[in-house]
């Protein structure tokens, strides 16, 4: 069987740009789309590369065991030494932002104040250590995924002993460190190959769920306080940041080929960095009007693999 590019996922819809991209190549690929299967694990895998695009969130796409699928089949990938892009490791920060966290400190990344718990009573407990505003999140999330904000303790309480909590799909809820950003935006650096490609600012003025995806926005959002409409997501084609090489050299260590990591700036400029997404997305209209393409970029970076791997592919 002739050497192609493999890309495991679960949403057909964000890699649906990507196969388009790949088909204007014209380069032989392979859709693994990860809902049910089995491995022998006595054969071979076939031969090729392989771009793993699970997601955090496939959860709540009615694909509960996909990343736990995902991670045999790397490491059977692996176990053979096939060319894996986001391989095992960055597969396990993809699901744990405790994991992300973590791995950012030791290559000396601030984020912000983050407090693991598991259980409601720990929650609250957990709350007593923050002066000000706080959020909570899931540890495995995506989307957005169990963020809401809290003043205080009591309102804390009352969510948490509620019908509205939303309990996290691995149990454990984060609590953190409200970073309140002077203008409403966020950035997230994408990087393509290990390399940075560019940066996004991204309006929260709405909310918390930040997917640039196409398929995840409804209508068109923009901020309703300008005069002119203001695109959710907007491309910064010059951007330099410090934190850039720190970056590249935390994804290089963890395995990770392409992502999009997302920062914030407080009021006196401070930086944190406070999520790794190894299933990166990119939103068509910002990309439209910038002249810059991410799934054609990683198609291209895909297709120079395969061919130097195996040049008759």
């Amino acid at each position: 069987m002739a050497a192609k590019i493999y890309v495991i996922h679960e949403n057909a819809e964000w890699s649906a740009p990507l196969f388009n991209e790949l088909d204007k190549l014209e380069v032989p690929y392979e859709d693994w789309f990860i809902e049910y299967g089995h491995i022998d694990l006595s054969s071979e895998p076939p031969e090729g590369i392989f771009y793993n695009r699970m997601s955090a969130s496939s959860h709540t796409r009615n694909h509960r065991f996909s990343p736990e699928y995902t991670a045999a089949i790397l490491s059977w990938l692996e176990s053979h030494g096939r060319t894996v892009l986001n391989n095992s490791r960055a597969l396990q920060l993809e699901v744990s932002k405790v994991a992300q966290y973590t791995s950012l400190q030791a290559h000396g990344i601030q984020t912000p104040k983050t407090i693991a718990t598991i259980g409601k009573e720990e929650i609250i407990k957990a709350a007593q250590s923050f002066e000000g505003p706080f959020i909570t999140k899931h540890n495995r999330a995506g989307k957005g995924l169990g963020v809401q904000l809290f003043q205080n303790i009591d309102a804390l309480k009352d969510y948490v002993n509620s019908t509205l909590f939303d309990e996290p799909i691995d149990g454990i809820t984060l609590l953190q460190q409200y970073i309140e950003s002077p203008n409403q935006t966020i950035t997230r650096c994408e990087f393509i190959g290990g390399q940075f490609f560019y940066a996004v600012d991204v309006d929260t003025s709405e909310g918390f769920q930040l997917c640039p995806a196409d398929a995840c926005q409804i209508g068109d959002a923009f901020c309703p306080t300008t005069a002119q409409p203001k695109p959710k997501f907007q491309i910064r084609k010059s951007f330099t940041h410090p934190v850039l090489d720190k970056y590249a050299q935390f994804l290089k260590t963890n395995g990770i080929t392409f992502a999009g990591i997302e920062m914030i700036q407080d009021k006196s400029g401070q930086t944190y960095t406070y999520d790794i997404n190894t299933n990166t997305n990119y939103n068509p209209d910002a990309e439209e009007a910038a002249q810059l393409f991410g799934m054609k970029k990683i198609a291209n970076y895909l297709a120079t693999e395969l061919h130097s791997r195996f040049p008759y592919a």
